[in-house]
């Protein structure tokens, strides 16, 4: 895995992070969360773009974007128990089987 791939990584990681601290700062109402969710915004938007400098932006900006939405729904099913379907696994294989053909299709 190259140094963009991981960057990459690192930038859908940091996504599921935001998206749940979102919630956290209750309609942006605290300012401790508020902090953190801005610190989380900075730090996705500076990783996505170091990745994006030698990864085509469309491969990466949609893998980027599936990393975060698995990844934060698969925290809020086990952390949240929020509804766990067949309907809802289906979904997140269809995501994860873009995504990986999506890689599969990259040199790099």
């Amino acid at each position: 895995m190259t140094v963009a791939w991981t960057a990459l990584l690192i930038a859908g990681l940091l996504e599921i992070a935001w998206a749940h601290s979102i919630r956290l700062t209750e309609g942006f109402t605290r300012p401790i969360p508020i902090i953190v969710c801005a610190v989380l915004t900075i730090a996705v938007l500076l990783t996505l773009s170091f990745a994006m400098r030698s990864l085509p932006v469309g491969t990466a900006y949609a893998i980027f974007v599936g990393i975060g939405a698995v990844g934060t729904v698969v925290v809020g099913m086990i952390a949240l128990h929020e509804p766990i379907t067949v309907v809802r696994g289906l979904a997140l294989a269809l995501i994860i089987g873009g995504v990986a053909l999506l890689r599969l299709t990259e040199a790099g």
